[in-house]
């Protein structure tokens, strides 16, 4: 960080009290400030298979148009048209994000390596109701190959990598977070600079490895209807590329474009417990 990117800790409000907590729409402006830039993938089409044999075909109309299929998965066998966005984080390596106008309250974001042909993909719904104790937004996730290629190297899955792992995330110069990672479920935040300053919580959290420095974190909020879907370039880049969906101060579900810089801070290891 700069000189002039340096911020001064602390609270402006009691961040205890849930009803001074800013709305998803206050802390998400902006938030794409330092994502890196879209690519178009007019032309092309690619062809997926995940966990269970769930299959995708995605066919890019135009440099925001995809017609998707997947009778497995989202029960659409004949082809749907909605918008997209696509981000190439590596050389080989594609975020996808499609956040639906064919169908409320989901996105669905799929990662591909054109050189390995290892794929996965989240599935991000918001639920009609709020229980009590569970976050609103749920997310799904599967690993999975791209069709008709040669595929090489690990298949993406669960990790503990980040265990321990504390880093601060800058997405623009407005917006200045916290994370540090407790588990392989769990992860605390704190906004140090921003709408939310002030603002920290433990939430629900997901970790994949995906390939070498290449790793994909969600989490899932109590507080307020949000989630999130991020692929941390924690290599030579030190990038992360990500979204958001979650319900707006309207009621109506949002979505939102992520990203920006990784600083990292430093990690602990925990020591092995032996049951008792």
């Amino acid at each position: 960080m700069t000189q002039s990117q340096r911020i001064e800790v602390g609270a402006r409000v009691d961040a205890a009290d849930q009803s001074q907590w800013k709305t998803y729409d206050d802390f998400a402006a902006g938030i794409d400030t330092y994502r890196l830039p879209n690519v178009d993938l007019t032309g092309r089409t690619v062809e997926l298979r995940f966990d269970g044999g769930t299959e995708l075909s995605l066919q890019f109309v135009d440099a925001a148009t995809v017609q998707w299929t997947s009778a497995e998965l989202l029960g659409a066998a004949d082809g749907t048209a909605d918008p997209y966005d696509a981000v190439r984080v590596r050389n080989d390596v594609v975020f996808l994000n499609v956040p639906f106008a064919s169908r409320d309250r989901e996105a669905l974001t799929v990662v591909w390596s054109e050189r390995t042909g290892r794929a996965l993909l989240a599935h991000s719904v918001v639920a009609l109701e709020k229980t009590e104790g569970v976050p609103q937004v749920g997310q799904t996730f599967a690993a999975g190959e791209v069709v008709g290629g040669t595929v090489t190297g690990a298949r993406p899955g669960p990790t503990r990598d980040l265990v321990g792992m504390r880093n601060v995330y800058r997405y623009s110069p407005h917006h200045l977070y916290e994370h540090v990672y407790l588990s392989s479920e769990r992860y605390a935040w704190q906004c140090l600079q921003g709408e939310q300053r002030g603002h920290g919580d433990v939430d629900l959290s997901t970790l994949w490895k995906f390939a070498d420095g290449l790793y994909l974190f969600c989490f899932r909020e109590f507080a307020i209807p949000v989630a999130s879907v991020w692929l941390h370039d924690l290599g030579y880049e030190l990038r992360t590329t990500g979204i958001f969906l979650g319900i707006n101060a309207g009621g109506q579900a949002d979505h939102r474009r992520a990203g920006g810089h990784v600083y990292p801070l430093g990690a602990v290891r925990y020591p092995d417990v032996q049951p008792v």
